[in-house]
């Protein structure tokens, strides 16, 4: 069975960032705490690694969390209230409708990323069509998942623009931020000039270096949005795993951990295209991630549950549509980095029998 339903990789991260590089006799209180706000050797390579890439952060306007899930949980609680509306770009990443509304807010879906480059589109009227007056935040991830379009700066200078027009907060998911297949890295949301002060910021080591199972992400915005996240964070988790801290911050401190993900790109960069040919999408231009359109390869009178289920029997598992947003139904996900590219070549020939048979 190839499971292509779940978004992970295949590799080991660097050997810098392994488990079996840690050794409770050579790192003091291993297994203790860390403070609420991240391990300094973390918080040190993260406004390092910010400062290089993008701009400068203070490093008490950086807040560790387990994972990027439990950051995006903690920065909804801490912006939104009851009753208010978040406008969500669609397709989306499937866990963020269900952690807007854990906040007790209300996600408002807006068919965006597949609907973006299609004649007559219009970027500016689409945005204003979704935002009312309860309207306070909204939710971009980019690069996108799981389309793995890569915005333009015009076209987040609309955004931008429309954030500051309606004094929104921007919720700014760059989960896949390394992993663009581009020599240029995409342009960082957060960094435009309309979006400095109202952003914040969800990043995680899950993707970029292979660490999703040490649940380690960080979030960064204006000082007091922060101090509320650090209040929640105290009661969320109380702090990310120590152990887990310490890696992380190898991996984002060395040069194996910047070979690693040099390496992923191409590798990525070549199972996306091979797996856009098979499914009749364009390749992506960045991320883990496809989503296509079953009903070209729908039978007579099947529906698109139906379809996933026969993909299923025959031996690949992918995620329906619906999940990343109501608007999709008729779509299918799949991660092509989940399995290595031998098994990949394999569930490709079977999925190609299966939807063109």
């Amino acid at each position: 069975m190839f499971k292509l339903n779940v978004g992970d990789t295949y590799r080991l991260p660097a050997a810098t960032a392994r488990v079996e590089a840690l050794h409770s006799d050579r790192v003091d209180r291993l297994y203790n705490y860390a403070s609420v706000r991240g391990e300094p050797q973390l918080l040190d390579a993260i406004v390092d690694d910010l400062a290089a890439r993008s701009r400068n952060v203070a490093r008490e306007r950086i807040q560790v969390t387990s994972g990027a899930t439990s950051g995006l949980d903690i920065a909804c609680r801490a912006l939104l209230s009851a009753g208010d509306e978040v406008v969500v770009l669609a397709p989306f990443w499937p866990l963020i409708r269900g952690i807007v509304g854990a906040a007790g807010a209300i996600p408002v879906e807006l068919p965006f990323f597949t609907e973006l480059r299609a004649p007559g589109f219009d970027l500016r009227k689409s945005l204003a069509s979704v935002i009312s007056e309860r309207t306070v935040a909204l939710y971009l991830n980019h690069p996108h998942n799981p389309t793995g379009v890569v915005l333009t700066e015009a076209e987040l200078d609309v955004i931008a623009q429309a954030c500051a027009a309606h004094d929104l907060w921007l919720i700014s998911d760059e989960a896949y931020e390394r992993l663009h297949f581009s020599d240029a890295p995409p342009p960082a949301a957060w960094c435009h000039p309309l979006l400095r002060g109202r952003s914040v910021v969800a990043h995680t080591l899950s993707k970029s270096f292979g660490l999703a199972g040490a649940r380690i992400g960080f979030l960064h915005g204006p000082e007091q949005a922060m101090e509320a996240i650090a209040g929640l964070q105290t009661f969320a988790t109380y702090c990310a795993s120590r152990p887990m801290q310490l890696l992380a911050a190898a991996a984002l401190g060395s040069p194996e951990g910047a070979c690693w993900v040099r390496e992923a790109r191409q590798l990525y960069a070549e199972a996306g295209a091979r797996t856009a040919e098979v499914v009749g999408v364009p390749p992506p231009e960045s991320g883990t991630f496809m989503l296509f359109d079953t009903r070209p390869f729908l039978r007579s009178d099947e529906t698109p549950d139906q379809l996933l289920a026969r993909c299923a029997r025959a031996g690949v598992v992918l995620t329906p549509g619906s999940a990343t947003g109501s608007a999709y139904a008729h779509y299918a996900r799949l991660c092509f980095t989940a399995i290595p590219p031998d098994a990949l070549t394999r569930a490709l020939r079977i999925l190609r029998a299966t939807l063109h048979g």
